[in-house]
């Protein structure tokens, strides 16, 4: 693979990234519109909205079989068009069943983007022999900006789902399409070492796929998804409601959250290079349970506001390194490890809300937000699992000689 390869490979995988992060924004942030389109009542949302997790899990499991006989390039070509033609048919129906087939699809493409994308990330950052995989998912922030500020135009201008939609799909196909053309996977990425021998399934930890070495990781995915759901599902009542803020200002937390994650994730990649993936996630995880306890403890929405902002830049690096940290543990089978420890976004994800919601509704809100501080908190005790940076590079290969592609 030439240089120029691995920057064309990079740059188109980014863009993935990017157009994912406009599609899931689109979606979550216009849920009321949704739910009034369809009619779907305050009880049957929940099934909905759960729904989508699950088969996401169900599609990022079969992600898994599928890459065996196919390149993870090949399974991103064609879910990020399904995941956008989905998004335009949650858009387009009129009938209960429409918008239930439209998530349905969705949920099972958006498993298999995730994990295909960020397999496709873990090879290319072996490739470089450096860490590249948080430029990834500041991309991925960046177009939840973009989707989320799209989403705010079209409620505000009170276009339909339809017509909200339909002109960024149109866009993006065709955008996400061309991209794909240059989606690459570094050499020695699956099944292959760095210098072209076979990893083999006897490659110990770097081939065969060890559930008990990968579970220290799924629980730091777990916690860390268990985190962003708190803030995405919570911080706009939690300042309204305990902090006693204006309408208004209650939908400021969660947009400040989005741009120091955004903010967080371009340097993050400086911070692993230069103090290791164990120090940043140590770093990042006191960060945000820090911002956790600044938010329970906060005697006014300023204060709060402060706590979800170091939130963001605490949280932003756990999940990408989590996923890097797979393919450094697992060399020879990184596929089937970043599809298993994707499932595991999907769990943090459900489990976090109606934790934090129980637990408020049972005790208070305020005591809610100390359970995802603990459990960010214990991300310390598995530090380790991400590993030394040293000279050598996943699972004791060398480095590949391609360390100055920019």
């Amino acid at each position: 693979m030439t240089d120029a390869g691995l920057r064309h490979g990079r740059a188109s995988l980014g863009l993935s990234f990017g157009v994912q992060g406009v599609a899931f924004a689109l979606l979550v942030t216009r849920i009321p519109a949704i739910q009034d389109q369809y009619g779907i009542s305050d009880g049957l949302l929940p099934v909905f909205l759960a729904a989508v997790p699950i088969l996401a899990g169900a599609g990022s499991v079969a992600t898994e079989k599928v890459v065996a006989r196919v390149r993870p390039s090949v399974v991103l070509r064609w879910a990020q068009p399904l995941v956008l033609l989905a998004l335009l048919g949650v858009g387009a129906g009129r009938e209960m069943w429409h918008v239930a087939v439209a998530l349905g699809v969705f949920g099972l493409a958006v498993g298999a983007l995730d994990a295909s994308m960020n397999m496709l990330g873990v090879s290319l950052q072996r490739a470089y022999g450096r860490s590249i995989m948080t430029g990834f998912h500041a991309a991925y922030s960046l177009g939840g900006i973009a989707g989320a500020s799209l989403a705010w135009a079209g409620a505000r201008w009170e276009l339909s789902l339809l017509a909200s939609y339909l002109p960024v799909v149109a866009v993006l196909l065709p955008v996400a399409l061309t991209g794909s053309r240059w989606y690459t996977e570094g050499k020695g990425a699956e099944g292959k070492r760095p210098d072209g021998t076979e990893a083999g399934a006897g490659a110990g930890a770097g081939g065969a796929l060890s559930f008990k070495l990968l579970l220290p990781l799924c629980l730091i995915m777990t916690f860390a998804y268990i985190g962003d759901s708190t803030v995405s599902n919570w911080s706009a009542k939690y300042l309204q409601d305990v902090l006693g803020s204006s309408e208004q200002l209650a939908t400021v937390p969660y947009n400040l959250y989005m741009v120091t994650t955004l903010l967080g994730r371009a340097v993050g990649d400086l911070g692993v290079r230069r103090f290791g993936a164990v120090a940043v996630v140590r770093g990042g995880s006191l960060l945000a349970a820090g911002g956790f306890a600044v938010v329970a403890v906060a005697p006014g929405a300023w204060v709060g506001m402060l706590g979800f902002t170091m939130l963001g830049f605490g949280l932003c690096v756990i999940v990408p390194q989590t996923f890097a940290a797979a393919g450094r543990m697992f060399p020879g089978n990184s596929h089937a490890a970043v599809a298993r420890l994707n499932i595991f976004n999907y769990v943090g994800f459900l489990v976090g809300s109606p934790l934090v919601g129980a637990l408020g509704d049972a005790w208070s809100y305020r005591g809610a937000m100390l359970v995802p501080m603990v459990l960010v908190l214990a991300t310390l005790v598995y530090a380790r699992a991400f590993g030394p940076e040293t000279a050598r590079y996943g699972g004791g290969h060398e480095r590949p000689r391609t360390a100055d592609v920019g």
